[in-house]
């Protein structure tokens, strides 16, 4: 190693000849150098982590500092000494906080717990976060705190968190958009994200465009169910389908409208949880009724679950193409095949009532515009 980044006998004769706060911070850089040689020994070694002590608890800042920038990525920095630095002032603590991968998750949840906030800011904007971490720091409450975490793409936010960003703070629209955007979310919080979005929404449509409370409603529950059968793509995991429906049933949110553009769109596993969650039954029996050639089972439990009476009919003919249907083929295509099961509805559904048939007709345009649109 050169001179320039590891210590020598000159730069311990100059430290004796010039021992001011400038000498000292002088040192580390050398420090840092000398402590990423692989030829270092186990003596060395300890002997540069004496020093290395000694500095961190130095009386003058600028030492302190120097320190702390020039060890942030230092691989070999001794722990204790990180977490020394760690509990400094803020100018010497931030660049370790941020940087330096030495500490364990459960070095950073108790400095998360003990910290004031420019120091947990710090801690969440590391590069990376694990799930501990990011849980600590969401349970600050912090805004700023919370929303440094949710911008950060390599935090790893557990769903209990997500749900507990959007208990508190679910109405910020600083902390909804970096949410909106992470590149993965649990399905049952991206339902909540649109619910969220459809209530602003309907409030924006009402102020700024003198819309009733019921055109507003209207125009903001079809934008929800759209967004909401789209949350679920085809290789959707089973227990989340689940979940999502339990979610939408519990919050009144699962209505007929959403089961059944649902199945006009072919997500078959999404039509069998909502009518076993709106049914009250285990969805194995569901799909058994559902999937009933003869006459009552689907009866029975469009019955159960207390859908309108007047979409039944509709109802019986989609369940009937769907199962003829594979959506998994990978030919199969959601809006042709959406436009293809709201026409045989209205083709073979003769007892359809004249307000639902209007109402299918509407949803067959809003197919074709989203078509035309993508």
């Amino acid at each position: 190693m050169s001179d320039a980044t590891t210590l020598s006998t000159q730069d311990v004769s100059r430290l004796l000849k010039d021992p001011s706060a400038d000498a000292r911070a002088a040192l580390a850089p050398k420090l840092a150098g000398h402590l990423e040689s692989e030829s270092l020994s186990q003596g060395e070694f300890a002997i540069a982590h004496d020093i290395l002590n000694m500095m961190a608890r130095d009386t003058a800042v600028i030492v302190r500092r120097a320190l702390a920038d020039n060890l942030k990525h230092t691989h070999n920095l001794p722990r204790d000494v990180a977490l020394t630095l760690a509990r400094d002032i803020d100018d010497v603590a931030l660049p370790i906080l941020e940087t330096s991968q030495v500490f364990t998750d459960e070095d950073l949840v108790e400095l998360v717990r003990e910290v004031p906030e420019a120091k947990q800011m710090a801690i969440a904007r590391r590069n990376s976060l694990s799930a501990p971490v990011t849980d600590a720091l969401i349970q600050t409450d912090n805004r700023e705190v919370v929303r440094t975490v949710v911008r950060n793409g390599g935090a790893d936010i557990t769903e209990h968190s997500l749900n507990r960003v959007l208990d508190r703070f679910g109405d910020a629209e600083d902390i909804q958009d970096p949410m909106v955007r992470r590149r993965e979310l649990p399905l049952t919080v991206a339902e909540r994200l649109v619910s969220r979005v459809s209530d602003h929404l309907k409030t924006y449509l009402m102020t700024h465009h003198e819309l009733s409370a019921d055109t507003a409603s209207e125009l903001v529950m079809k934008a929800r169910e759209r967004a909401t059968v789209n949350l679920l793509g085809p290789d959707a995991d089973e227990l989340d389908v689940e979940r999502l429906a339990a979610q939408l049933h519990a919050n009144g949110r699962l209505t007929p409208t959403l089961v059944f553009r649902a199945l006009c769109v072919g997500d078959l596993a999404f039509f069998e949880h909502s009518m076993a969650q709106l049914a009250g039954v285990p969805v194995v029996n569901a799909r058994t009724l559902l999937h009933d050639r003869g006459p009552l089972g689907l009866k029975s439990l469009y019955d159960k679950a207390g859908l309108p009476e007047g979409l039944f009919p509709a109802m019986r003919v989609a369940v009937g193409i769907l199962n003829d249907t594979d959506p998994r083929a990978k030919d199969f295509d959601q809006a042709s095949f959406g436009r293809l099961m709201l026409e045989r509805i209205l083709s073979n559904a003769d007892d359809l009532h004249a307000d639902d048939a209007a109402y299918l007709l509407r949803k067959l345009d809003d197919l074709a515009e989203e078509e035309s649109a993508a």
